[in-house]
């Protein structure tokens, strides 16, 4: 589940030092459990200031090695049936359940999740192989989430 609401919950159970969400919340122990955009930002500086290197030259490595979609919605009627037709098409893989339909391959992965305010669902893939396998296997999920 997402929300701040959640995250505290969550962050306080697991004893977690940090917590983020892909819409650019992070959350903090040491801030109450709270999100916060200006830690992030400060632990940034801090670090390009210590690195004495540009942020795409630290990001370099990653961006060669993680190919991502990047969050892409779709508006669904009935999101629970269509995230339960993309497991079943994708029973090969380790399925969870824990926000909504996370699947894992040992190269790639996605999670199709119901957006909590609007009628939408919201994929996210990542690939370890290349850009365009990346682009495939996008399509492919995106084909059955809007069938």
């Amino acid at each position: 589940r997402v929300g701040h609401a959640f995250f505290k919950t969550r962050m306080r159970e697991e004893g977690a030092a940090f917590g983020g969400e892909v819409s650019g919340h992070y959350y903090f122990r040491d801030f109450h459990c709270a999100d916060s955009g200006t830690i992030p930002a400060l632990l940034i500086v801090e670090l390009l200031s210590a690195k004495e290197r540009r942020m795409s030259e630290l990001l370099a490595a990653y961006r060669e090695r993680y190919f991502l979609s990047g969050e892409i919605n779709s508006e669904v009627a009935d999101q629970d049936g269509r995230m339960r037709e993309i497991a079943d098409r994708h029973s090969d893989g380790e399925v969870s359940w824990l926000d909504g339909v996370s699947v894992d391959y040992p190269d790639w992965h996605f999670n199709v999740r119901a957006s909590n305010t609007e009628p939408l669902l919201r994929l996210n893939l990542e690939s370890l192989v290349s850009p365009d396998d990346m682009a495939q296997r996008r399509d492919e999920v995106l084909e059955l989430i809007r069938s």
